[in-house]
């Protein structure tokens, strides 16, 4: 079958392999059959099964998205933006997720809406750690996106009956026996007839795993080659009862246990020893993790929520760490959560020259591909994925046109993505998601949120209202 043309892009984000970086090229054609790109260069002449346009597009790699969980976090909107949890640090992990909960039906209907939002904004490829139910992996499947099913399991639930001590209720053979469920459904992942799963090891959290169970994992993944992820150094508490258990930072001990390496994905990884809130004794983290050669899911809209920064993407980077980016909350909107990643960066190390509108974005696409262990997605270049995006220059957001990369990430928004392709499926026309029916998906949301609501204040430590939990940002006169 001959393949598919788009002529005359007006600029393009090309993958330049001698120089190992992006490139932009103007005035280009890009042709792909069979799910893969199969020619990028000044004219395509030959016979095409269908030929669009590019002018007035600017064509560039789909974004990986390292780190989601998307059934659940669009249940929390207008819940958990301004909550307070003092005696957290204001982490919302230990007082709220845990009261926070929602049905399968919930979970499908907010996967639905997450996976809408991350296409609409360019991402092409998303890890999705979540708790499996069933049906997961066919909507997955059904949305169009190039999917990295994690699911989750742990040994212990935290909880907290005062609001400020962590506890945790160990169950290590309800563990073992998740760990097997969630190995055998990555396996079922793999052979999805979609094509367009992959799978990850993904034990939940290092303060509610047992050193077996995280041992047992990253077995697991070696022998099968799959990337490995995990929470880790998220937040004080963490820190803090990692060190009391192990007497080493939560990295260090992972590095004892021989399971930070280069398929380790570490998610967030903000409270490292040289963290100025940990006021710690060391500053040996971030040098090991770069050692190892594992790579950090940066997630920064979830933690500037509450005041908490990683410190900072620049020197991550620096030291010699791949960093990838994430959308750990709501909005799933990726050029949102560049935006953020780079103004807080810069607000943190008190300097534009922490890093450019280059460094974000290769993160979100080559970076992200890299921790996942592919070369084939987050670049335009022959035989790469046809997974790629069309950003309208011709909307006022995105004139006039200098330098179109830096204008996306600084001044325009993911409603000038016009068009996604994922595996040469155009899954996002014209700016609507072709793949998922967002009116019944909300609907079903807005039923599970009701629904969760009324189960707070039996859930709760306090036995507190949900206007009290999450209080509205005005009363009702």
């Amino acid at each position: 079958m001959a393949p598919i043309v788009i002529e005359h892009v007006d600029w393009a984000v090309l993958w330049d392999a001698e120089a190992g970086r992006h490139v932009y090229r103007r005035d280009v054609d890009i042709a792909f059959d069979n799910g893969a790109i199969v020619f990028v260069g000044e004219r395509y002449e030959g016979e095409a099964a269908a030929r669009h346009s590019g002018r007035g597009r600017l064509l560039m790699p789909g974004f990986v998205d390292i780190h989601t969980h998307p059934t659940s976090e669009p249940l929390r909107r207008g819940l958990t933006d301004e909550i307070l949890s003092p005696g957290f640090h204001h982490s919302s992990l230990y007082e709220y997720l845990p009261v926070i909960t929602t049905t399968p039906e919930g979970a499908a209907a907010a996967m639905r809406i997450a996976v809408a939002e991350l296409l609409k904004s360019g991402v092409t490829t998303v890890v999705d750690l979540s708790v499996p139910f069933e049906g997961w992996l066919d909507i997955l499947g059904e949305s169009g996106i190039r999917a990295c099913a994690a699911p989750m399991y742990r040994d212990a639930r935290w909880f907290t009956s005062n609001g400020h001590a962590l506890e945790y209720e160990w169950d290590s053979a309800a563990g073992g026996r998740a760990m097997a469920a969630a190995h055998r459904l990555i396996e079922r992942a793999r052979q999805h007839p979609s094509g367009r799963l992959s799978a990850m090891v993904a034990p939940a959290q290092i303060d509610t795993c047992t050193a077996d169970l995280l041992v047992e994992s990253h077995a697991f993944a070696r022998e099968r080659n799959l990337p490995f992820q995990i929470h880790v150094s998220q937040s004080v508490a963490e820190f803090h009862e990692m060190f009391r258990r192990t007497g080493m930072t939560p990295i260090a001990w992972m590095d004892s246990l021989g399971i930070l390496d280069e398929r380790t994905i570490l998610g967030h990884a903000i409270f490292l020893d040289h963290h100025p809130w940990l006021h710690w004794t060391s500053r040996r983290d971030l040098g090991l993790i770069a050692e190892r050669g594992a790579s950090v899911a940066h997630c920064p809209t979830v933690f500037v929520r509450r005041g908490i920064a990683l410190r900072s993407f620049g020197d991550y980077e620096r030291a010699g760490v791949n960093v990838g980016i994430g959308t750990d909350t709501y909005p799933h909107d990726m050029v949102a959560e560049l935006r953020t990643a780079s103004y807080t960066a810069r607000t943190i190390a008190e300097t534009v020259a922490d890093h450019t509108a280059a460094d974000i974005f290769t993160a979100a696409t080559v970076g992200g591909a890299r921790a996942l262990r592919r070369e084939d997605i987050g670049r335009i270049a022959p035989g790469a994925k046809a997974d790629f995006v069309l950003v309208d220059l011709t909307d006022p957001a995105m004139r006039p046109i200098y330098d179109p990369v830096r204008t996306l990430l600084y001044s325009a928004d993911s409603r000038v993505v016009r068009d996604v392709w994922v595996d040469g499926e155009r899954v996002v026309a014209d700016g609507r998601v072709t793949t998922i029916d967002l009116d019944a998906a909300t609907a079903a949301l807005e039923e599970a949120q009701r629904e969760a609501i009324a189960g707070v204040r039996g859930r709760d430590w306090a036995g507190r209202r949900i206007e009290e939990l999450c209080p509205r940002a005005f009363p009702f006169g």
